[in-house]
């Protein structure tokens, strides 16, 4: 049985790592059954990128996201009526929270009764077999995969598999979704999943998808890495009308979109994680008129803010450019803490709409170059010194990010020195041992030559150039040669040689 738990750990950034301890640390003090469940595990599965933990309680889930909105996340949109948030958690980490719920039709494609239930009827009412899928999160069930309706199988045979001949009837928006997880996955349609599917496409139900609905698809739209391919899908099935009527026949900016998720592809390699909702909609409706995306985005039902926030791209990309060609952004300096204040999306979109030299080379230095630089402070080593965090700490940072800038400080070894010298600590005084190690070699150098001095002058006699004789031998052990020629044994002291010719005095007795 495989470990979903440790193969999930292993596979969430950071950022996501962190959302969902909080999220199982809160439900375990609200003594509520928590699990993770839809496109997270799909994605885990299937070997996509996990792009958002969507977690499903059976209970209501209000003082949890009360409790997580203190810590830093942001509630995007709540529904109080299905108790379901869609939330950036503390970190950057999209997902959502929804109370587990049953959905009752009184009959096919009628508003649907609505009632909060367990964790089971909730994956069986689900629109297809592969969002069916749940990770217990539960102290006692930890890792145990909740698989119902055998979406696993299908995901092994890379089949979209809807779970009900009525699937497209009650919500027709699903036809845009099943699309949606075709082009993305690169799978297709289960054989009778394709003829539900083309029924309800026969029976015209793809005009009475709901404008809001339809605002929901194109919300997750500027999540996927396929947008164009999932567009190009609903282009052939006749369901960007959805979105407006007009659109169907002047169609996307395809060519902006594609460029826009290379650069957006760039930045992710790079550690920048841009959200491009408003930029994905601009290209979506960019060859309507104004008069007609802005009917499209209340059709939609866009908020206020999303809304300005799109309308605002153009203006805003503009007074960047201003910016990065004037003097205020000449030095490096400058310049990375400008682009650090201005929104990944806004820079992207630069890039795709109006790539101005100038301003494109500043914007990749700042990728490139000054950004990793930044990241790169070397902290550790200046706490190992000694510097209490506070301002001057902070100071010594920064001081040392304006030399890298210029190109200074950038080895180990450098960078040591410099920091050292900012922090105000002297150079560490050579140690006595190293001196004495020093003039001993010069010493032992001096005695050696002074030993090769005598070698220089030859004995003189017969047996100077005799092999083994004492002229071939260093001048130290000449002495200890005997007249034989060979060495004599050493002595401890020496003792001087007898003149001949005179007796040897006897000691006198006394």
């Amino acid at each position: 049985m495989p470990d979903y738990m440790y193969l999930l750990e292993s596979r969430l950034s950071p950022e996501q790592r962190a959302a969902l301890e909080r999220v199982q640390e809160l439900a375990r003090m609200q003594d509520m059954n928590i699990y993770l469940t839809g496109g997270a595990i799909r994605d885990l599965i299937s070997g996509q990128p996990i792009r958002e933990l969507d977690f499903t309680v059976e209970g209501n889930p209000v003082r949890m996201v009360r409790e997580l909105e203190k810590g830093g996340a942001r509630v995007l949109k709540e529904d109080e009526r299905l108790r379901s948030y869609e939330i950036v958690f503390a970190g950057d980490a999209d997902g959502s929270i929804s109370a587990a719920r049953d959905e009752v039709y009184e009959r096919p494609g009628s508003k649907p009764e609505l009632r909060f239930a367990s964790i089971i009827e909730d994956l069986r009412r689900r629109d297809v077999s592969m969002n069916a899928i749940a990770i217990s999160l539960n102290t006692n069930s930890r890792g145990l995969l909740l698989d119902p309706t055998n979406g696993l199988a299908d995901l092994e045979r890379q089949e979209v598999r809807a779970l009900s001949i009525h699937a497209f009837t009650n919500q027709p928006v699903r036809l845009m979704r099943v699309l949606r997880y075709c082009a993305r996955m690169g799978s297709k349609m289960e054989a009778r999943t394709q003829e539900w599917f083309e029924l309800a496409m026969q029976r015209g139900l793809n005009e009475n998808i709901e404008g809001a609905d339809a605002g929901g698809e194109v919300r997750a739209l500027a999540r996927e890495e396929q947008s164009t391919a999932i567009l190009k899908q609903w282009e052939a099935w006749g369901l960007l009308a959805a979105i407006h009527p007009q659109l169907q026949r002047r169609k996307p900016d395809y060519e902006s979109l594609n460029k826009l998720g290379r650069i957006r592809e760039n930045y992710l390699a790079a550690g920048i994680r841009p959200r491009l909702p408003a930029a994905v909609t601009y290209y979506v409706l960019a060859r309507l008129k104004s008069r007609e995306a802005a009917a499209a985005l209340r059709h939609m039902e866009f908020r206020a803010a999303e809304s300005e926030a799109i309308s605002k791209l153009v203006p805003e990309a503009q007074n960047v450019i201003k910016t990065l060609k004037g003097r205020k952004t000449d030095s490096p300096r400058d310049a990375y803490f400008y682009l650090a204040s201005v929104s990944p999306e806004i820079l992207v979109f630069l890039e795709v709409e109006m790539p101005n030299p100038r301003a494109v080379s500043k914007i990749r230095s700042y990728i490139q170059k000054w950004r990793p630089l930044r990241l790169a402070l070397p902290v550790a080593e200046l706490d190992a010194l000694g510097i209490p965090r506070g301002p001057k700490f902070d100071h010594i940072l920064e001081q040392l990010f304006e030399m890298q800038l210029r190109g200074k400080a950038r080895t180990p070894e450098d960078r040591t020195k410099v920091l050292r010298a900012l922090a105000g600590i002297k150079e560490e005084p050579k140690r006595k041992e190293e001196k004495k190690k020093k003039k001993g070699k010069g010493k032992s150098s001096d005695s050696k030559a002074a030993d090769a001095k005598p070698a220089e002058k030859p004995p003189i006699g017969p047996s100077a150039g005799a092999p083994g004789s004492a002229a071939q031998l260093p001048a130290r052990s000449a002495k200890q040669v005997s007249t034989s020629g060979k060495l004599a044994s050493p002595r401890k002291h020496a003792v001087p040689s007898r003149p001949k010719g005179r007796p040897v005095k006897k000691a006198r007795g006394r």
